[in-house]
């Protein structure tokens, strides 16, 4: 495998923009890639991850939210907490994702490697995050169905990187995204009183 150094801006960037228009030639290029875990959050993972819960927190501000003639702002601290947390749990959705691919890949004829399964993890997670830019226009929130396309990513990326047979892959996937779903499910019901508590306190604190 080639040498993995934390990327740059730059390469953030190309790498977003080869995911999206050239999947299956860039999931070839990652999977020769041996990145460690750390690099992927502190480099790529950490800065696309922030994009939803900043877009948010800007949009809930600066713009509010609105319907049946009622509209209301998020009071600034509100805002930070609520994309404090949004972003903690975007974190920990990519390392539950990666879990699920890594335990799931023997079942369906693939190789049970961590290091792959994150990358798989945090490189088909990119249309979500980029999608969740749209967040900061309210009215613009429905475009973030754009981030639907990591489905696909993840389609593909999986029989390359996790050594599935390609036959299997549509399968794989659908396990993968049920699991992570429900995992995550449970997570957020966890996390859904530190989070009311939080943006609470800091609401009524401004």
């Amino acid at each position: 495998m080639a040498s993995f150094e934390t990327p740059d801006a730059a390469s953030i960037i190309d790498r977003a923009k080869n995911i999206l228009m050239s999947p299956d030639a860039e999931w070839d290029k990652i999977d020769g890639e041996k990145p460690t875990i750390q690099s992927l959050y502190t480099g790529y993972i950490g800065i696309l991850a922030a994009i939803p819960p900043l877009a948010a927190a800007i949009g809930g501000v600066v713009f509010g939210y609105g319907a049946m003639g009622y509209s209301f702002r998020l009071p600034l601290g509100s805002a930070i907490a609520g994309a404090i947390v949004q972003y903690i749990l975007g974190l920990i959705m990519v390392g539950v994702l990666a879990l699920v691919i890594e335990q799931l890949a023997p079942t369906f004829g693939g190789t049970k490697d961590r290091i792959q399964a994150f990358k798989v993890a945090a490189y088909s997670m990119t249309a979500s995050w980029l999608a969740g830019i749209f967040a900061i226009v309210p009215a613009l929130g429905l475009l973030s169905i754009l981030g639907l396309y990591s489905l696909y990513l993840l389609y593909r990326g999986l029989p390359k990187l996790m050594k599935v047979p390609q036959e299997k892959a549509l399968v794989y996937t659908a396990a993968v995204v049920v699991a992570g779903i429900v995992l995550m499910i449970v997570i957020g019901l966890l996390a859904a009183p530190f989070m009311h508590r939080g943006m609470m306190g800091h609401g009524m604190g401004l």
